[in-house]
């Protein structure tokens, strides 16, 4: 007999319980055991219906949702999936319920009904992963210690001709990932290009999120720039990031095409040309949803490229890493505290 998933949506909106309940019940692994339209209700279906998985909204009546998250992830962790809409406001929002310990966040449906099916099939998919996600909380992950300068290594590393260049591919659990691997990183390290899935919203507010957080200059990537040592550029949700050859060195380039693998930017498509650059490419792909990158890792890794993969024991969702381990793609598996200075280590 199937062992349903029990899910408890938190929302204010009476009309929007009902739509998520309808969309969720309609999967035959999960089920709505409760809906609640604040917090006191929430935290007494908790302890009554003891969910599987937690639906919540940013805006309730009274304590918020991210007040909300934050108490429940220190007294009663749990998995979450934020559900809200996409707003430029509402992104510094959703990046703080991550770094709280929210395993992921989708908007809520058109109010003009249109795209439902798409829209029910991605937030089953999200309710489905986040059961199996290995929950993080604030600081269950140290970040790694900072790598040596690379001024200090045998042969400096330029982001020009000659040099290497980091690759790095997310999703699920990525937005915390991606910032412990970029802090373990000096600040004259090769440039690093970035696809982290997410809302064409995010993107901007994740960019500066970042910046604030790590030694480098970290920047939503623009098109055409001119990569540069200590420079990250992180793919803005709306376009594919690759790199191209410019003159001399390095270029961005955005590519408004179809999505890949179903996403818009799309790991495959960044790492399919990091491939071209040989042994001057570095890739690392990190916890997600899915198999977006997998195919790209192996190409740079036949091309020459070092590879690395985050390993099961730090990963929120071991989806990603996996199938690019599966077929060969990932050279080195590592902790996420360890990829930075294994990067490094290589990065001459």
């Amino acid at each position: 007999m199937l062992t349903k998933t029990r899910v408890l949506i938190i929302d204010d909106s009476a009309l929007m319980r009902v739509v998520l309940s309808k969309m969720i019940d309609a999967a035959p692994d999960l089920e709505v055991v409760g809906c609640a339209p604040d917090a006191p209700t929430a935290r007494a279906m908790i302890k009554t219906l003891n969910p599987d998985v937690l639906t919540l909204d940013f805006h309730m009546p009274g304590m918020d949702g991210i007040e909300f998250l934050n108490r429940l992830m220190r007294l009663r962790p749990m998995p979450v999936v934020m559900v809200s809409s996409f707003t430029e406001a509402a992104s510094e929002t959703a990046l703080k319920a991550l770094e709280l310990g929210a395993v992921d966040f989708i908007g809520k449906p058109r109010a003009d009904g249109r795209g439902l099916d798409d829209y029910a099939d991605e937030l089953v998919d999200r309710i489905r992963a986040a059961k199996g996600a290995r929950l993080r909380r604030q600081g269950t992950f140290a970040a790694a210690p900072a790598a040596p300068s690379v001024s200090a290594l045998p042969e400096r590393v330029s982001g020009q001709s000659g040099g290497r260049v980091i690759f790095i591919g997310a999703s699920t659990g990525g937005t915390e990932a991606v910032k412990d691997v970029l802090s373990g990183f000096p600040a004259d390290c090769p440039p690093i290009l970035v696809v982290q899935h997410m809302p064409e919203s995010f993107t901007a507010s994740f960019a500066r999120r970042l910046d604030r957080s790590c030694a480098l200059c970290v920047v939503e990537a623009a098109g055409n720039e001119k990569i540069e040592p200590g420079h990250v550029y992180v793919a803005p949700g709306h376009s594919h990031l690759r790199i191209k050859r410019g003159s001399p060195g390095y270029l961005t380039e955005l590519l408004h095409t179809p999505p890949v693998n179903r996403h818009r930017p799309s790991v495959d498509v960044l790492f399919d040309s990091a491939a071209a650059l040989g042994p001057q490419a570095i890739g690392v792909i990190l916890t997600g949803m899915g198999k977006d990158g997998a195919q790209g890792l192996l190409k740079m890794r036949q091309a020459g490229a070092v590879t690395f993969g985050q390993d099961e024991a730090s990963s929120v969702i071991y989806g990603m890493p996996r199938e690019a381990f599966q077929i060969g793609a990932v050279e080195e598996q590592c902790a996420l505290h360890d990829i930075a200075r294994r990067v490094m280590a290589v990065a001459h």
